[in-house]
């Protein structure tokens, strides 16, 4: 069997979609459809039902699937050996980042990983928790740092730290640069207009459900997906927002903005780091999740030490044994 045609069928498979997985791997439909279509006639086994919606795996298929997927492991593990008798790991990462975090989180872990792992490569994509879940699970995503991340059989998720949401309002004029800390009660965000992402969001998800635990609803102003364009129109006066400090901190102006801090219930999102339970974590993978974790508590968490590896670290490890 040829590696790639593995890579091919596996891609399939997991995408559902000849369509899909064409453009994950960058290479032409057709000749896609041909390789896959040169592995079952050489297997004598129909490995994907083909129809409309798209392709889903066989019961031979679904067997191959499992080896498939251990042997492109394998190969990508005896690349890295490779590679450690030349003193460096190599291979390619990707990890997906809520767009709150992209801005902060972005530069210093690119310059982490050219440092640590200089033969590597690493690719980072913005994408909603709930979408990078799905990533996840199909092999677009090898890490991801999710909001409120719900369990799920195809992921190991371990939480990473917690964030205090604010509400974020334009400053009035002539208010000075630095104003005694506010706050401001949950029941009292209620009535506020609120520019917020659409749903599914998970930071909008858990709005709505806070509020509704104490029988209110939030005032949507504005719906819009992107923290530098909500931002932005909170600025203009468009209504306010509910984000994290840092998303207010590494803003262009974040002297334009007054923040308060929400009390009575207090309102705290979950972040946590994930990686696929289904495909092995290979030792690069391994390193740039323990970069990543170092990273993050470095940038969010200031005073964290980040000297303990998290339950997920040692999943990953058991998984690549």
């Amino acid at each position: 069997m040829d590696l790639k045609q593995l890579e091919y069928f596996v891609r399939v498979a997991e995408l559902g979609s000849f369509t899909r997985a064409a453009q994950a791997l960058d290479v032409a439909q057709p000749a896609l459809s041909r390789q896959v279509r040169l592995l079952e006639v050489e297997l004598r086994q129909n490995l994907l039902v083909r129809n409309g919606r798209g392709a889903n795996p066989t019961e031979a298929g679904n067997l191959l699937l499992a080896h498939a997927r251990g042997i492109l492991h394998q190969v990508e593990r005896a690349r890295e050996e490779l590679g450690r008798v030349r003193g460096a790991l190599a291979g390619r990462v990707a990890i997906g980042l809520p767009p709150s975090l992209s801005r902060v989180l972005a530069v210093p872990l690119m310059r982490a990983f050219r440092q640590k792992l200089p033969q590597a490569s690493v690719s980072i994509c913005e994408g909603l928790s709930v979408n990078m879940q799905e990533w996840l699970a199909t092999g677009r995503l090898d890490i991801a740092v999710l909001y409120n991340a719900q369990p799920a059989a195809e992921l190991d998720v371990s939480p990473l730290l917690e964030e205090d949401l604010v509400l974020v309002q334009a400053r009035p004029a002539g208010l000075p640069q630095d104003p005694p800390p506010g706050t401001v009660s949950l029941s009292e965000i209620a009535p506020l207009p609120l520019v917020i992402p659409s749903r599914p969001n998970a930071i909008r998800m858990q709005v709505e459900a806070a509020l509704a635990h104490i029988g209110l609803r939030p005032t949507v102003a504005l719906e819009i997906d992107g923290v530098a364009a909500i931002l932005d129109l909170v600025a203009d006066g468009a209504g306010a927002a509910l984000l994290s400090r840092n998303a207010v901190s590494s803003s262009i102006r974040p002297s334009a903005f007054q923040v308060r801090a929400i009390v009575d219930p207090p309102l705290r999102t979950r972040l946590s780091l994930a990686v696929s339970a289904q495909r092995p974590a290979t030792l690069t993978q391994q390193a740039t999740l323990d970069l990543l974790r170092r990273t993050a508590l470095a940038v969010l968490k200031p005073d964290a030490t980040g000297e303990d590896h998290s339950a997920l670290e040692r999943a990953a490890s058991r998984r690549s044994a």
